[in-house]
C-alpha cells in the first residue's frame, strides 16, 4: 500500500503541468517583488485534518513559489476570534445573539489558545522548509488603522455591494459587541444594527444588546467599537485592504468549501470598483469530505449530527490526538502535500476522511506526473 492516489482528469488539471501554475498569470502580469499566502481559521476548538492539510498546504506553495520564480515567500495566518463562543435568545423579541471567542475569553487566553493550537505546527513548517509566518488574531486585524480605513472608506459603496455580500436580506451583517464591561453580546443577524457616516474619519452604529438594551458605538480609523463583520463582509474589506499595487502579490489560500462564496467576494468587489487585476489570487486546497461527499465538520459530529466517518481515526478530527510529535506530524503532513501537489490531477479534487489517514500513515510515496 503506498500514498499513491487514483485521480481523474479535469478540465483544470488538463491545462496545467502544475498546480501552482494556476498563479502564474498573476505573477506574470506584475511581477511582484514577494508573494505573501493568507490563511485563516476559525478560532472554535481543536484543528482538524482539513485545517492542517490547508495550512500545509500554504506553506508548501509558499516553497514551490520560491524556488520556481525566485521570489521572497511567506504565510500569513489569521485566527479567526469571531467565531462564536456562545450562543442564546432573547425570550421577549425571539431575537438570536452570540458572544465570540474575542469578548468571552479576552486577549490573553486567545493568545494562549492560538499559541497551544498552531504555533508548534507552524514553527515545524516553517523550520523545514525556510519560509517565515506572521500570525495575527482577527481582534488584532479589525483594530488596524489600514483595515478600518478600508471599512470606513466602503460604507459610501456598500449600497453597490450589498446583494452580493447577502443574496438572502441585502443587509451585510455588522455586529457591534455591546460596550459595557465583561459583556460582548451582539444581535446576530444585526437585524437592528444601523451605522452612518458621521464623517470620513468616523461612524456611528446603533445595535441592541442582550442585556443592555440600545446602545451606540463610534468606529475611528484609530479606535472605537469593535468591527465583527460576517464572513463575506469581513473577506471583502480585508481583500480590499490588500489590492493596493505595493510590490506584494497576496494569495488567498482557502480550502474547497470556499469556491462558491469567493464568486460573490469578487463580484462585491468589483461593485465598488475595484479592477479584476487587482482581484486578489486564490488557491483552492483539496477539501476534505465523509462518505456522503460532505465536508468533514466537527461540529456536526461533535453535535451527534453526523457520524465520524468509518475508517476515519479519531485524530482526524482533533489532531492533537495525534499518535507521535508535532514534527512527525508536519513530516507526514509535508510528505502528503508534496504528493498532492505532485500531480494537478491530485491537488484539484477531495478526499474522504479515511483517504486522507490512510495517505498520512502508509508510506510516502511521490505520484508519478502524468503525462
Amino acid at each position: 500500500m503506498t500514498t499513491h492516489p487514483v485521480s481523474p482528469n479535469t478540465v483544470l488539471a488538463n491545462a496545467l503541468h502544475h498546480a501552482e501554475d494556476v498563479l502564474t498569470p498573476r505573477i506574470l502580469a506584475t511581477p511582484p517583488e514577494r508573494v505573501v499566502l493568507a490563511v485563516g481559521t476559525q478560532i472554535n476548538g481543536a484543528p482538524h485534518i482539513g485545517t492542517s492539510l490547508v495550512q500545509s498546504l500554504a506553506f508548501a506553495m509558499a516553497a514551490r513559489l520560491r524556488d520556481r520564480f525566485g521570489l521572497p515567500t511567506e504565510v500569513h495566518f489569521s485566527a479567526l476570534d469571531n467565531a462564536p463562543y456562545e450562543l442564546s435568545t432573547d425570550p421577549t423579541t425571539g431575537h438570536r445573539y452570540q458572544r465570540a471567542y474575542a469578548q468571552a475569553l479576552g486577549d490573553q487566553t486567545l493568545r494562549d489558545l492560538v499559541s497551544a493550537l498552531y504555533q508548534p505546527l507552524f514553527t515545524a513548517l516553517s523550520r523545514r522548509l525556510g519560509i517565515p509566518f506572521r500570525v495575527e488574531t482577527y481582534t488584532q486585524q479589525q483594530a488596524g488603522e489600514h483595515f478600518r480605513r478600508t471599512w470606513l472608506r466602503l460604507l459610501p459603496r456598500l449600497d453597490a455591494a450589498r446583494w452580493w455580500l447577502a443574496p438572502s436580506t441585502g443587509t451585510p451583517h455588522l455586529r457591534i459587541p455591546c460596550p459595557h464591561p465583561g459583556c460582548g453580546w451582539a444581535e446576530k443577524y444585526a437585524e437592528r444594527t444601523h451605522v452612518h457616516l458621521t464623517d470620513r474619519e468616523a461612524a456611528q452604529v446603533a445595535a441592541v444588546c442582550l442585556h443592555h438594551g440600545p446602545c451606540l458605538s463610534t468606529v475611528t480609523p484609530t479606535g472605537g467599537a469593535y468591527l465583527d463583520l460576517a464572513t463575506l463582509y469581513r473577506n471583502m474589506v480585508k481583500e480590499l485592504a490588500l489590492s493596493s499595487p505595493q510590490g506584494t502579490l497576496h494569495v488567498m489560500v482557502k480550502g474547497g468549501d470556499w469556491v462558491f462564496g469567493s464568486h460573490l467576494v469578487d463580484e462585491a468587489l468589483q461593485a465598488v470598483g475595484l479592477p479584476r487585476g487587482q482581484l486578489p489570487a486564490r488557491l483552492f486546497c483539496p477539501q476534505v469530505v465523509t462518505g456522503t461527499g460532505a465536508k468533514l465538520s466537527k461540529s456536526l459530529i461533535h453535535e451527534g449530527r453526523a457520524p465520524l466517518p468509518a475508517g476515519a481515526a479519531d485524530w482526524l478530527l482533533d489532531t492533537r490526538q495525534w499518535p507521535g510529535t508535532i514534527t512527525d506530524y508536519a513530516e507526514q503532513l509535508l510528505a502528503m502535500t508534496d504528493t498532492l501537489l505532485s500531480d494537478p490531477r491530485h491537488f484539484f479534487r477531495a478526499y474522504s476522511a479515511a483517504e486522507i489517514g490512510r495517505m498520512m500513515t502508509a508510506p510516502a510515496t511521490r505520484s508519478v506526473p502524468a503525462p
